[in-house]
């Protein structure tokens, strides 16, 4: 298990599990975390041994948005005051929205992300899981998208993500009234695909990911993640035929697509050849989203005040 602060990350049977770990503040959200949350982003995508990431939190709670108790007002540009190193960026001249800069990476993992939402998940707690692929929560968990009574607008990308995951009316109806909602609730709105008591979410959670570590091609599923996001913003089908027919091109002749044939055939486990760090096909948008040019990044040392 690799050491960070707020958070851990540990990995088992082709799965990582990346826990935010401030239970005694709701893992609210901080700088560190953002941080530390992208760098076990960046590990799993390097590990060609993961192939799926589930994202959870300690404790009673999943993540009860962004920690307001500092003795400074917080934003998510301004650095917590500890001894650790803080990635920083700028866009347009701006610093950018630490939400944001979470949400946009975990939007472009190659590996297949699973939310197990074990209690509260409101402001960036919720807006973070957007992006992920999969979200499953306790029975007593609670949402909320309250940023219009802290007199804020969405952040982490929520403005593009939200109403893509569940539609423009339903977006509007949690994000413009800010109110905390249930579980079911998130269920029926199509922010969740499943609900479980909370002894059973883990164990859902790895269920799910056990199922796509046993049966799939790691470079189909990073290549059909990307596909399905970034097919979300084009104007027409088209695009998506000219992508589809090139990535089936590429895979046919890189060793999975016969992989998955012969072990149907055979009545066998498939056994995929493929690896995401070296076989990705260069037809795949496995760049999304783009990062602008504009982007500065910038990494700072804080030292208690």
């Amino acid at each position: 298990m690799t050491a960070f602060e707020q958070i851990t990350y540990e990995v088992a049977d082709h799965v990582a599990t990346i826990t935010m770990n401030r239970p005694d503040r709701l893992n609210a959200f901080t700088p560190i975390m953002r941080t530390e949350m992208i760098a076990a982003f960046d590990m799993s995508d390097a590990d060609d041994d993961v192939r799926v990431v589930i994202v959870t939190g300690a404790g009673r709670g999943f993540c009860a948005g962004a920690d307001l108790s500092g003795s400074k007002p917080f934003t998510y540009d301004t650095p917590d005051q500890v001894g650790t190193q803080v990635i920083e960026e700028d866009i347009d001249g701006v610093p950018r929205d630490g939400g944001g800069m979470l949400a946009l990476r975990i939007a472009s993992s190659d590996k297949p992300v699973i939310a197990a939402i074990n209690g509260a998940a409101v402001g960036v707690g919720a807006t973070m899981t957007l992006p992920m692929d999969i979200r499953i929560a306790a029975d007593t968990a609670k949402f909320g998208f309250a940023f219009a009574r802290r007199g804020l607008v969405p952040e982490a990308a929520s403005s593009w993500f939200l109403p893509r995951v569940v539609g423009i009316a339903q977006a509007c109806d949690w994000a413009l009234s800010g109110r905390i909602f249930l579980a079911d609730e998130a269920l029926r709105g199509g922010l969740l695909s499943d609900v479980v008591p909370a002894d059973q979410l883990l164990p859902r959670a790895r269920e799910i990911a056990a199922e796509i570590v046993a049966n799939t091609s790691a470079v189909a599923v990073a290549a059909m993640r990307h596909m399905l996001w970034s097919m979300l913003s084009e104007p027409s089908p088209w695009t998506a035929h000219l992508i589809e027919t090139k990535v089936i091109r590429e895979m046919k002749a890189g060793g999975d697509t016969a992989e998955g044939g012969a072990s149907f055939l055979e009545k066998r486990p498939p056994v995929f050849p493929m690896k995401v760090s070296a076989d990705m096909p260069a037809s795949a948008p496995s760049l999304w989203p783009q990062k602008p040019d504009d982007v500065v990044e910038t990494a700072s040392a804080n030292t208690p005040s």
